[in-house]
């Protein structure tokens, strides 16, 4: 508590805007992964498999949901982000944060630009594959 008590008003806010019931944000959720991957393709990254993606499972195994993705699948940010700076490229400081930093959506959005960013950078020729 005491954190989001030094966080910005529009990040303090952002928690308490257009907030929804946990089932209907995990069902949305895995109806998203549905659509676009299922559960056996799907890779769900975390910035800390061991914490974020764990908070996510415990959620669906609680709320009664089966979770929309395999424990295999769980990948942790930041082990791509020191491979990123393995090859001298620290996708934090080369690439711009956009919108209100601890703002949930706009902290996902980066984190998701810079681990594709580090992706592409690893694996530069995907189509050979």
């Amino acid at each position: 508590m005491k954190w989001w008590l030094k966080q910005s008003r529009e990040a303090q806010s952002a928690i308490m805007t257009d907030e929804i019931p946990l089932d209907d944000a995990l069902l949305q959720l895995r109806e998203f992964i549905d659509e676009n991957s299922g559960e056996f393709f799907v890779q769900v990254w975390g910035n800390g498999a061991n914490f974020d993606n764990t908070i996510l499972r415990r959620s669906y195994e609680r709320q009664g949901i089966p979770c929309p993705w395999r424990y295999y699948n769980d990948r942790d940010v930041r082990t791509i982000v020191e491979l990123g700076k393995a090859i001298d490229f620290d996708a934090r400081t080369a690439i711009p944060f956009e919108g209100e930093r601890h703002n949930a959506l706009d902290d996902a959005r980066y984190q998701a630009k810079y681990v594709s960013v580090i992706w592409q950078k690893l694996i530069p020729n995907q189509a050979d594959f």
